[in-house]
């Protein structure tokens, strides 16, 4: 059937289960498999998108944000979008940084741009256009700090209310965002783990919208949407690799089905390989890839607050993306995580938070292992700005010089760094 305008469509046709490969129509499902419990992936009428929507109506789409890919988003026509321009996040080519390794292309996506500072942004963004669409007056999701700063800003964007749960030892940077916001902030004594669960649990007594990561399927759907963005950016070259922390596990399950629905539309030849990257000490999925596919919840104890998941609620999505695409998982120390951060931003003024470092370490060592092949095109995916965890960032750092308020004294101590 022909389409005559995108804007009268929502292509969206329904759900299939992860874990048992159920389907069910939208009507029959809200966050999670009604059989199994299961994650669900949302199902699209891929022939009813192509008809109106692909390289040529993006070319004279002058909307340079998520809501560019509006067809291939589950939200109803007549919806509004919030007002704040999520996406569309820059892709900065600096294989300098990476000279000697023989790669061809190194290049670096920082959705730490986005209006919340954090690629968070583009699920929450779409979590609160589905609440809008659902009548919820109040938006609910458990976080580390990024998503809960994510929902909490798109909801003042639309006036809406959001209640956000957080582990008590959140970065104070991430808790004032959220305070700043008007969220009702919920600091839970506990892990990120245990806030989840008080998270989903308080929805069900309240009726809050759920938008929590690993639970609500259009979580996946809002960031795919940083996938149809490299495609695009690139002119539909896709990376060979591509390199991305893993906490829950929902990122890397959103790329991977980006560009999977590209490939499904004809409008990119090739898909690139996923490999997720977790700390050492927050290593569940990653560990799963490496063995037997199965996730064993474990203790988390990373420095990068944003990937310290003990059990990740989207890991199926993760092993598949990483395992379909040829890709796999790395794990990283928290000392490389703290030197990538000050490398990032000394070598290209870039600041990137210890999550969205994370996924330079992992590179850096499938690097110095030989296990990238020469002449491959690599890209990282920057997930988070590096002041939203401040004091992480001053561990990378060298002590500032401290004299009186004169210049013999800063002569004397600059000549004792060589400065000149």
């Amino acid at each position: 059937m022909k389409i005559a305008n995108w804007r009268e469509m929502n292509a969206a046709i329904g759900f299939q289960c992860v874990e048992c490969a159920r389907r069910f129509e939208l009507t029959e499902a809200e966050y999670i498999c009604p059989s199994c419990a299961g994650n669900l992936d949302v199902l699209y009428d891929y022939e009813r998108i192509a008809a109106a929507f692909g390289k040529a109506s993006l070319e004279t789409n002058r909307d340079l944000s998520m809501w560019r890919y509006r067809p291939l988003l589950p939200i109803e026509p007549s919806s509004s979008v919030p007002p704040l321009t999520v996406g569309w996040t820059p892709i900065y080519d600096c294989t300098r940084l990476v000279r000697d390794s023989g790669i061809r292309q190194f290049l670096i996506k920082d959705d730490g741009r986005n209006p919340t500072g954090s690629f968070k942004d583009r699920p929450s963004a779409l979590a609160v256009v589905k609440a809008r669409e659902a009548g919820a007056g109040v938006v609910t999701t458990a976080s580390s700090g990024n998503a809960g700063s994510a929902l909490a800003g798109m909801c003042a964007s639309m006036q809406m209310r959001s209640v956000v749960f957080v582990p008590e030892q959140a970065p104070a940077a991430k808790i004032a965002q959220l305070q700043i916001y008007g969220a009702t902030l919920v600091l839970v004594d506990g892990s990120y783990d245990q806030a989840y669960d008080l998270c989903l649990e308080a929805a069900r007594v309240y009726g809050w919208y759920q938008g929590s990561t690993g639970y609500n399927p259009f979580m996946t759907e809002g960031k795919k949407t940083a996938a149809l963005e490299i495609a695009e950016q690139l002119n539909w070259d896709v990376p060979d690799r591509i390199f991305v922390a893993v906490g829950d596990g929902c990122i890397i399950g959103g790329l991977w089905k980006g560009f999977c629905d590209l490939k499904r539309l004809g409008m990119i030849d090739r898909l690139p390989r996923l490999f997720g990257v977790q700390s050492e000490n927050a290593s569940a999925v990653v560990d799963a890839v490496a063995g037997d596919g199965k996730v064993r919840e474990s203790p988390a104890r990373t420095i990068a607050d944003s990937i310290n998941v003990g059990r990740p609620r989207d890991a199926t999505k993760a092993i598949r993306a990483m395992r379909e695409s040829g890709g796999g998982g790395v794990k990283v120390s928290d000392d490389e995580i703290i030197a990538s951060i000050g490398r990032l931003a000394r070598e290209i003024g870039i600041f990137a938070e210890p999550a969205a470092a994370a996924a330079f370490a992992g590179f850096t060592k499938m690097a110095e292992a030989g296990d990238i092949e020469r002449g491959e095109r690599v890209l990282l995916m920057l997930t988070g700005n590096g002041l939203k965890d401040v004091e992480a960032a001053r561990k990378a750092t060298a002590c500032p010089i401290r004299i009186g308020p004169n210049l013999d004294e800063l002569a004397h101590a600059l000549a004792k760094l060589n400065v000149r």
